[in-house]
């Protein structure tokens, strides 16, 4: 079995050997294994409306033993179990600067309900191709080519400060979930990217990330077959931003990026040309997220700080801005536009979207 249950040992084991904070941008601008996650709050306790098979989702919807789960990704396996994959950044650590969001596992947690709970299952083992403690953020999870396919952050060490440090994207294959395969770095525009998302196109496949080295932007490469890739191109520049999210609804292309003010909307009709449509997620501020979608709405997978660190009235790099929890928002499309109201109470069932296999 190759899922370590996350325990407080477990973690100070990791801190003695050697998060979508993943940003080099300054904070003032920029499981108990088996134990599910039942946290509850108004917005999920409301009275049912109208049908009698609304399920109300809790809020939050996920917490960590570790107290800070950030850059959530949510894919069903092929049983119809739902898996969440997270940054397990850790709360308590008494590293110096932000050693506390590096040196990090991914956190992984199931659900058999359609996602109204989790259960944790602790951390991914065997996704570090290197000796030591080293730092894993920001998994991105697809099923393609008759597998699942892992793209997951890397940088080597514990650093304790953001810059100066490669980063990388690692590429790993399993059948299950559970056990993975390594098969590489992707190569991609600098040796200073993070936050992959893939997603299929016509003629393949395409990854973007954010570029540190080119203004903290998003840039993509193509595939067709996730091994090789194509050379790599701007996609939306200007404003500094990170984990780009990929996705369709209402006969529209969507990108997300977290602004660390909210996700900017971009809008395509092929995947290559995109229109700014807004900000969501503003208030309270939701960061690097992932989204499943139906039909006619999607579900947005996101994290947000107790206290934000963001911002001219944020709480900047303190004790107190690292706790974070994962929530759920509806997204729909409305005359062309994606809206999404993080107070509306979240009828969540996710064996409503399409299936993997």
């Amino acid at each position: 079995m190759t899922i370590t249950p996350a325990t407080s040992e477990h973690a100070a084991a990791r801190t003695t050997s050697a998060a979508s904070a993943d940003s080099s941008v300054p904070a003032t601008e920029s499981a108990d294994a088996g134990t599910p996650s039942t946290a509850t709050s108004a917005r999920s306790r409301l009275p049912a409306t109208g049908s009698a098979d609304v399920r109300r989702a809790p809020d939050p919807l996920f917490t960590d033993p570790l107290g800070a789960p950030t850059d959530p990704t949510v894919i069903e396996g092929t049983d119809g179990t739902w898996w969440l994959f997270a940054t397990q950044r850790r709360v308590d650590d008494d590293r110096p600067g932000v050693g506390w969001v590096h040196g990090t596992d991914i956190a992984v947690a199931t659900s058999d309900d359609g996602g109204l709970t989790w259960t944790h299952r602790g951390v991914v083992d065997g996704l570090d191709p290197h000796d030591g403690r080293n730092t894993l953020w920001a998994p991105e999870v697809v099923f393609a080519e008759g597998r699942f396919h892992m793209f997951v952050t890397y940088i080597a060490g514990v650093p304790e400060q953001w810059a100066g440090h490669e980063r990388h994207i690692l590429h790993h294959v399993s059948d299950d979930l559970a056990r993975w395969e390594y098969r590489g770095v992707v190569p991609l525009s600098s040796d200073h990217v993070i936050d992959a998302c893939v997603a299929p196109t016509e003629d393949g496949y395409r990854i973007w990330f954010k570029d540190e080295a080119a203004g903290s932007t998003t840039w993509c490469a193509d595939s067709a077959d996730l091994e090789t890739w194509g050379p790599s191109r701007p996609v939306i520049e200007g404003r500094p931003h990170e984990g780009p999210n990929v996705f369709t609804l209402g006969g529209w292309h969507w990108m997300i990026v977290d602004e660390w003010r909210g996700q900017a909307v971009y809008r395509s009709d092929d995947l290559s040309h995109w229109t700014a449509d807004g900000r969501i997620l503003v208030e309270p501020r939701g960061h690097h997220a992932d989204v499943v979608a139906t039909d006619t709405e999607a579900w947005i997978f996101y994290f947000t700080h107790d206290v934000s660190p963001f911002g001219p009235t944020g709480g900047g790099e303190k004790r107190a801005t690292r706790p974070a929890v994962v929530r759920v928002a509806t997204a729909r499309v409305v005359d062309g536009h994606l809206v999404c109201d993080p107070d509306e109470p979240v009828d969540l069932d996710l064996r409503r979207a399409t299936r993997t296999s």
